[in-house]
């Protein structure tokens, strides 16, 4: 463990040493039918690193996945900038992939086609061989060989998470963007596919943002946690850093006080906002 404290400032020659992903002062907002606006995101400032773990918390309204599709490409700034290795994002590219909630697995697919979908796609210039090559090697990262020829209903729904994954992942993206993947799986599937994804992104370092409604799986999986405030109009109102060494120890976290100091202060700060 890094320290026995937590700070809600980030280091400001950290943010300047580490300007890989960098979003300043971004507005949205959507027009109504009546002509007026209605302001989602109010103002954000954010800078991530190459290989930081980045969890979003807040309240349902408040913008995160507005702002997760900005980064993603698929929505348009009403003003502000936002920039990846000092290149303006304007629309989707293959330097971002995304994890849904809902799978969005092609049903007439197998759980190899789905991954290979996406070689297909972005790695147009590498050779067959070496795409399949890929494709094993993800398949074998989130222990789905053995059901590499099934289709996605004959899945459970953590399998079919661990295919987006592997799909996400296959291309080798600089940027993992995910909305609460774990949102729709039961408690132990859950857990496992948390561990499962910690120790892929422990072993292939890559900028990751996260949005999640649970504080318990931001602290264990994340270097720094985003908690946001309410929409409309939302703004960022902390950053908090956890001050965790990697690779994670899910249990010995949980018996330290410093644990339970971050996890009450990210919950007293939502609480302030229901």
């Amino acid at each position: 463990m890094r320290s026995t404290t937590f700070s809600t400032d980030f280091d400001e020659q950290m943010a300047i040493d580490n300007k890989f992903l960098v979003i300043e002062n971004l507005f949205k907002a959507f027009s109504k039918p009546d002509g007026s606006q209605a302001v989602v995101l109010d103002g954000i400032d954010l800078t991530v690193g190459p290989e930081e773990y980045i969890s979003i918390i807040g309240h349902s309204g408040c913008g995160k996945s507005t702002l997760l599709r900005a980064i993603a490409g698929l929505e348009r700034p009403t003003s502000g900038l936002i920039t990846l290795e000092g290149k303006e994002i304007r629309r989707p590219g293959a330097d971002r992939m995304m994890v849904f909630q809902n799978y969005a697995l092609l049903p007439w697919l197998t759980v190899r086609e789905n991954i290979r979908l996406a070689v297909d796609e972005v790695l147009q210039n590498v050779n067959r061989a070496e795409k399949i090559s890929l494709v094993n090697e993800h398949l074998e990262m989130v222990n789905l060989t053995a059901a590499a020829d099934k289709y996605p209903d004959e899945l459970s729904g953590g399998m079919k998470q661990r295919v987006g994954i592997a799909r996400a992942l296959v291309t080798r993206p600089k940027m993992l963007l995910m909305d609460e993947p774990f949102g729709a799986l039961d408690a132990l599937t859950k857990r496992k596919l948390q561990q499962q994804v910690l120790e892929i992104w422990e072993s292939h370092r890559q900028a990751v943002m996260m949005i999640t409604h649970d504080v318990d799986e931001a602290i264990y999986m994340s270097d720094r946690i985003i908690l946001m405030t309410n929409g409309p109009a939302a703004k960022i109102g902390e950053i908090l850093e956890v001050p965790f060494d990697h690779p994670r120890d899910r249990h010995a976290m949980q018996e330290s006080s410093t644990y339970y100091e971050l996890r009450n202060h990210a919950l007293g700060f939502l609480e302030k906002f229901q």
